[in-house]
């Protein structure tokens, strides 16, 4: 596996990889080897943990992680991203991982460097080549407010064009992305729907006892925004919200690259908290003692994305106002789930009219948010998912090698 991030990274596209490697190594009795960064996100800032280094090799639950130091932009614009993306594929070039002949190579995108390294070692080794796309990178610089990024999308859609171009099959999280997919060239018939699913466990404590010991007013309405702090996010929204009703609590909680300059808007606005990111244990607590939880991205925002946070929203059992563009993967979800309120995206007011009507009627709110966690139970559980993931790589095999049954060798390597 070829995936920049991945755990210890607990947000975004790390968990994912991490549980998906793990899968293989004890269903499948497997040897994985997976070429990674070292972790930086959401902070966007590597950890300290791994700063000075090279490169380093860990066997991580059972997994080997080959780790190759790259360039950490702190603050994003078209030509630092690219610049990001270069180290990584300088890193992987000059230092590849030292692995036997591999039975298959899987990468996980956005990383448009990850998918050429994934492409060149199945190439090398001829074994199937299966990108799950997790992100569009050439529709995020059109879409994500990113400077310089309406002149590197078209760069990074026909670099897009190529790496999938390899592709044995391609799997993409929602179908949403299907047509963006198809316009890069793929046939339908090679595109495999296999959604991310639920990877935090149901919260644990008593909502009243967690608002105690985050200082949370029992009576005061609590919305939480808990993630990636970047610019496709458009959270300044929230600091609006914030602004327009005093007497709600906004919260923020999470890093990445707007979080300093959110701090700074934000300043005067005593009803907005930023707090730091929850740990693995005490984190689907924290979701669960909010009143709703917010998913927010800016109009531009269609199609290049579905937040991984719904997932983890769902299964916290809380209301979701979900302030993004109608038509996109996002708002398909929250119908779908049934579990939260559709606003328009960059409205504060639709915010905080969203949050007046859960205040006014709480036991509707628990029904909605119960709703959601209904959903993710029985459309996002982690088994299906994983089998998904292991469905593709299967099919993959098979169709490389016209004939052959599904791979199940005792020494397979991914």
């Amino acid at each position: 596996m070829v995936s920049t991030n991945y755990a210890p990274e607990r947000a975004g596209i790390g968990p994912y990889a991490a549980q998906v490697a793990e899968d293989w190594v004890i269903r499948r009795d497997a040897e994985v080897h997976v070429l990674a960064g070292m972790p930086h996100y959401p902070a966007w800032s590597v950890d300290p943990a791994w700063r000075g280094r090279w490169r380093a090799g860990e066997l991580r639950d059972g997994v080997r992680v080959h780790r190759r130091r790259h360039t950490v932009p702190s603050r994003q614009t078209a030509v630092r991203r690219g610049v990001y993306e270069a180290s990584i594929l300088l890193g992987g070039l000059l230092a590849p991982p030292r692995v036997g002949r591999p039975d298959a190579v899987l990468a996980q995108m956005p990383s448009l460097a990850g998918g050429v390294l994934a492409a060149r070692l199945a190439r090398r080794h001829r074994v199937p080549f299966v990108p799950v796309v997790q992100d569009l990178m050439g529709a995020a610089a059109a879409q994500s407010g990113i400077d310089g990024g309406g002149r590197a999308a078209a760069a990074a859609a026909a670099l897009e064009r190529r790496v999938l171009a390899a592709a044995t099959l391609v799997g993409v999280i929602h179908e949403s992305f299907r047509d963006r997919v198809r316009s890069l060239g793929v046939p339908d018939d090679r595109i495999r729907p296999v959604p991310n699913w639920a990877h935090v466990d149901p919260p644990t404590g008593t909502r009243a006892d967690t608002r105690a010991r985050l200082g949370w007013d029992p009576d005061r309405t609590v919305l939480l925004h808990s993630g990636n702090m970047g610019l496709k996010q458009g959270l300044e929204v929230l600091v609006e919200a914030a602004r327009l009703a005093p007497d709600l609590l906004v919260v923020l909680m999470g890093d990445g690259s707007r979080r300093d300059r959110l701090a700074e808007v934000a300043a005067d606005v005593p009803n907005l908290r930023i707090l730091p990111p929850a740990g693995d244990a005490g984190f689907p607590d924290v979701l669960a003692a909010a009143d709703a939880l917010v998913v927010t991205q800016r109009a531009s925002v269609l199609d290049m994305s579905v937040p991984s946070k719904l997932t983890s929203y769902f299964t916290a059992a809380r209301p979701v106002i979900a302030s993004v563009a109608d038509g996109g993967g996002t708002a398909e979800e929250i119908r779908r789930s049934d579990a939260g309120w559709l606003v328009p995206p960059e409205d504060p007011a639709a915010i905080v009219g969203a949050a007046r009507e859960i205040a006014a009627d709480p036991a509707a709110a628990d029904a909605i948010g119960a709703r959601g966690f209904d959903y993710a139970r029985t459309h996002l559980g982690r088994e299906a998912g994983l089998a998904r993931i292991s469905a593709l790589l299967d099919e993959a095999l098979a169709v490389h090698r016209p004939g052959a049954a599904p791979h199940e060798r005792k020494d397979a390597t991914a």
